[in-house]
């Protein structure tokens, strides 16, 4: 019977493995190489990192994240070693787009006046961006990786001009540290402090931001200057250098919660479902 090693944060899987997999439940974070010596699988959240430091010399042969993000797997190395990957892109779609229209609303955001940009139009950007119009709310988008590939389903908009015209501003874009193919070999350039100093201060008095995409898309050093020389209204979820954030930052945001938004019943259902396709 083929072992696994679990990180216990994923929900519901517990009980759903039996007969098929011998397998270990851990705290991801402590998931180590030594606990992988014997298992064929590993399945994880981003609390672990999965490189050469802990697959090295492993018998494992496929990796599975109940994330969309896949900044905590070294894919290239995954892939040069034979070692199957998946993620679980848009499970928690709803659950962040939920989170995004609560704090634009707690945050005074007018649907009836105001303009909302959305950078990234992934999974959860585009549900955010739907519901607006929806809404009546006039919502323009930034999105240069769906522009360059031809997609022509909205009129895109350079970053530095919906953040100009924008009186909120959303980020929807995974964490990209240098410039490159991505694994689903589309060309990418780096997202790190996407939103920075130059491009800040354009950002109108009074507008409101909000990351619940990565931690680092954002310069919080940055951002808590800008706050302070124009009023803005943050509501943060995803923080640089998470889980070790620096406390100072907390007080940037005016709704300051961590890494929480995708939480919920059926985005926790639908990433079961992911993994459990990916390794049955």
């Amino acid at each position: 019977m083929r072992k696994l090693v679990v990180d216990d944060a994923i929900p519901f899987l517990e009980g759903r493995l039996d007969g098929l997999f011998d397998y270990r439940i851990m705290p991801g974070a402590a998931i180590s190489n030594k606990d992988l010596k014997d298992a064929q699988g590993v399945l994880v959240r981003t609390r672990t990192r999965c490189n050469a430091t802990l697959l090295d010399n492993t018998p494992v042969s496929f990796v599975a994240t109940g994330t969309i993000g896949l900044d905590h797997i070294d894919t290239h190395y995954c892939d040069a070693h034979n070692i199957h990957w998946q993620n679980a892109p848009g499970c928690n779609a709803p659950a962040v787009a939920q989170y995004v229209w609560r704090a634009l609303l707690e945050l005074g955001f007018n649907i009836a006046t105001d303009t909302l940009g959305v950078v990234g139009k992934g999974n959860v950007g585009s549900l955010v961006v739907e519901w607006g119009r929806r809404l009546g709310v006039n919502v323009i988008v930034c999105d240069p990786p769906r522009s360059n590939r031809g997609l022509t389903d909205e009129n895109y908009l350079p970053l530095e001009e919906l953040l100009s015209r924008a009186d909120a501003v959303t980020f929807h874009t995974p964490l990209i540290k240098s410039a490159g193919e991505d694994p689903f070999g589309y060309f990418m350039t780096p997202t790190v402090h996407l939103a920075n100093r130059a491009n800040l201060a354009l950002l109108k008095p009074g507008a409101i931001l909000i990351n619940a995409a990565r931690g680092g898309v954002v310069d919080e050093e940055a951002l808590a200057e800008v706050k302070r020389s124009k009023g803005l209204r943050i509501a943060i979820d995803t923080w640089e250098g998470e889980p070790q954030i620096n406390p100072a930052h907390l007080d940037i945001a005016d709704i300051a919660t961590f890494h929480i938004a995708g939480y919920s019943r059926q985005g926790s259902s639908s990433q079961r479902a992911r993994i459990l396709s990916a390794i049955l």
